[in-house]
């Protein structure tokens, strides 16, 4: 069962101008409660954040939507 997604807990990164969207996701995961997710809406495959996610426990799923949005999900491990 996927966890639920508050509105609080979303970032839409897909019209910031780097490195705005790795900030709001680390500042957001600093405060991340075990049992909730994060869900970043972004237009690139953003592999300097999975080294920093793995590098810190959490695990991701991302998927790419029609319109080109990598859908990427974000939780502690």
């Amino acid at each position: 069962m996927t966890a639920a997604v508050s509105p609080a807990r979303i970032i839409d990164g897909r019209e910031m101008q780097p490195p705005e969207p790795l900030e709001k996701t680390l500042e957001a995961l600093d405060g991340l409660p075990r049992g909730e997710e994060l869900l970043l809406l972004l237009y690139c495959h953003p592999l300097p954040l999975f080294n920093i996610l793995r590098n810190h426990g959490f695990v991701w799923q991302e998927d790419i939507l029609d319109d080109g949005t990598h859908e990427i999900r974000i939780r502690h491990g």
